[in-house]
């Protein structure tokens, strides 16, 4: 499983038209991507660091902090873009593995206090966001 956390000073996704998530204090928005071989231990790992990591204002986890987290579901992150022009996505996991492991980080944080917001899993969506510092992680497990 992959995230890449922005750290932003606000942040919203928006779907035909209607808002779906958003913040207007510091807070972060993770992308989330899952690879075949993921499971419920690596939603876990990547919940955990998404809301313990010190990487905001203060050196403040999100917990501490009390900070929003949008969480946006992102296959693109498993890109293989090593031959040709094209990239290829074998490796991101499909629809049926991969949204039910973006559902367990997002109930993963929730369980531990932290107010999230989501994107809708499969939608074109706009994220927007001013990224703040600006500070920008890649997660890995």
């Amino acid at each position: 499983m992959r995230a890449v956390l922005q750290r932003a000073s606000r942040a919203s996704v928006t779907v035909d038209g209607s808002v779906v998530a958003s913040f207007s204090r510091q807070g972060l928005v993770a992308l989330v991507g899952v690879t075949h071989s993921d499971g419920v231990a690596e939603a876990e790992l990547i919940a955990r660091k998404i809301a313990d990591l010190r990487i905001l204002s203060g050196e403040l986890s999100v917990l501490d902090a009390g900070a929003p987290v949008i969480v946006v579901s992102q296959f693109t992150l498993y890109a293989d873009t090593r031959k040709g022009r094209r990239p290829t996505w074998n490796q991101a996991a499909p629809g049926p593995v991969a949204s039910p492991l973006v559902d367990a980080v997002v109930a993963s944080l929730r369980e531990r206090g932290v107010e999230v917001g989501t994107g809708v899993f499969g939608a074109h969506m706009d994220v927007e966001l001013v990224n703040d510092g600006p500070i920008t992680i890649l997660l890995e497990t």
